[in-house]
């Protein structure tokens, strides 16, 4: 169940990744063409809202039911000496958990804006954060291997 867990996981990142750019470069590419905002922008960003959580929640029990969980008990405080158990325990988690919380942050003040540029401004910000976050602690190595 673990592989079918970090199976899962791993692909649904490809999905979490691809909506986020295009609603990332979407916001940029309309805020500075002064585009209006539509339904089609409350949809996409809305979809990068539903993916990245569920994204979180496939993330968490695999946090919990991963081998690599026991390592806090067998290493305890020298889970931060160990490069790649604290990309796994402690990083990869954490930014990831701040990235999940910048969209939806970004994406509760964009529904407060009445300006369509001030919506997608407020998008095009925390989405594009949030990207940076998340392709800061993908474990590269293991992901494209």
């Amino acid at each position: 169940m673990g592989d079918m867990i970090k199976m899962l996981h791993s692909y649904w990142a490809y999905l979490v990744l691809i909506i986020l750019v295009i609603a990332a470069i979407n916001a940029i590419i309309k805020t500075f063409g002064d585009k209006e905002y539509s339904a089609k922008d409350f949809r996409l960003s809305l979809f990068t809202l539903i993916v990245s959580h569920i994204q979180l929640l496939i993330g968490i029990l695999l946090y919990f039911t991963s081998p690599k969980f026991e390592l806090w008990s067998e290493l305890g405080g020298g889970v931060m000496g160990n490069s790649l158990a604290r990309l796994y325990l402690v990083e990869h988690p954490f930014v990831n958990i701040i990235a999940v919380a910048l969209i939806t942050i970004g994406y509760s003040k964009h529904k407060k804006k009445l300006a369509s540029n001030g919506k997608l401004k407020t998008i095009a910000i925390f989405y594009s954060i949030a990207l940076l976050l998340f392709l800061s602690r993908i474990p590269w190595s293991i992901w494209l291997a």
